[in-house]
């Protein structure tokens, strides 16, 4: 049995099934995005088994982002969890076939309660499909599964279709970075958005030498500093370059003979990258990435405020 065949068999079949969803996708999506826009309350989400534990990605992917949201089962909304429910709310429902009972069973409670209903179906003329004030279509060519029974691609088709809900509400509410912030405050992740750079920087005994250190001056400065790798070289009080351990292994490397003669000139960059101690450790992080380098040189105008260093981030 040609296990990678099959690895790579299932994600042709899903892959294709995305595709055909970015053409199938029609106005009734503007027109959803727009009734939970002018919605007052929450996004509700439902739906059985497998499309069940999609509903619960999508509620949680809605209300990191800025959307009001929850999961609902539908067997415990029909036995008491329709309390949840008010008529500012909006409902998405996630049934492929449209004909999931513990779903339909709920359509005459959302209808007397006028609460807007989006259908997520693979079957345009189902119930479900047919008793929503929109329907998203959902359906795939085939399902991965051999059987053609277990939903596969119809459950990734569905998540996608929430993703795509959940960027489109973000992009219409100006969603930013320190909005996201809000909603994930632990962790790195919430660190690096929610902090700036000057909550993280090193500001004493920064490894400074002058222009015309040598080597075995800037090699000592960056031992003995608690910042890894890297020395300011500085000529009248005002920076002038940088010196990394990769600089230093350069020059060892190009003119070995003449090594231990060099000064800090003669091997420093000229064009350190720097940036404000205001900016966010989220764009700090984005700026060592772009650059490939592993320090920061934080400045005020001309002024070295403080260095900061790719392990600062993590603190």
């Amino acid at each position: 049995m040609d296990l990678l065949s099959i690895a790579r068999e299932v994600i042709e079949i899903e892959a294709k099934s995305i595709l055909d969803l970015r053409e199938s996708i029609d106005g009734n999506f503007e027109k959803a995005i727009e009734l939970m826009l002018r919605s007052n309350g929450r996004i509700v989400i439902t739906g059985m088994g497998k499309s069940g534990i999609v509903g619960k990605k999508i509620a949680a992917t809605l209300a990191s982002t800025g959307t009001p949201s929850f999961f609902m089962h539908p067997g415990e909304a029909y036995h008491g969890d329709l309390g949840m429910l008010t008529s500012n709310d909006v409902i998405i429902a996630i049934s492929y076939s449209g004909e999931t009972e513990e779903v339909i069973k709920l359509i005459p409670y959302i209808q007397r309660h006028n609460i807007p209903l989006i259908a997520i179906t693979g079957n345009k003329n189902s119930i479900l499909s047919k008793n929503a004030n929109h329907h998203l279509n959902a359906a795939v060519y085939m399902e991965a599964c051999p059987l053609k029974l277990a939903p596969t691609s119809s459950t990734t088709a569905a998540l996608v279709l929430g993703d795509a809900i959940a960027v489109a509400l973000m992009k219409s509410k100006n969603f930013k970075a320190e909005n996201f912030a809000e909603f994930h405050p632990g962790g790195n992740l919430g660190k690096r958005l929610l902090l700036k750079v000057r909550h993280r920087m090193v500001t004493k005994d920064l490894p400074i030498v002058e222009y015309d250190s040598s080597i075995i001056e800037i090699i000592n400065c960056m031992t003995s500093s608690k910042v890894v790798g890297v020395s300011i070289v500085m000529k009248d009080k005002k920076v002038v370059g940088v010196i990394t351990d990769g600089d230093i292994r350069r020059a060892l490397r190009k003119k070995p003979e003449q090594f231990l003669n060099q000064k800090a000139i003669d091997i420093m960059g000229d064009s350190p990258v720097t940036i404000s101690p205001d900016e966010m450790l989220i764009v700090a992080e984005e700026k060592l990435k772009e650059n490939r380098v592993t320090s920061l040189l934080v400045m005020e105008k001309e002024e070295l405020l403080g260095l900061l260093h790719i392990h600062d981030m993590d603190k």
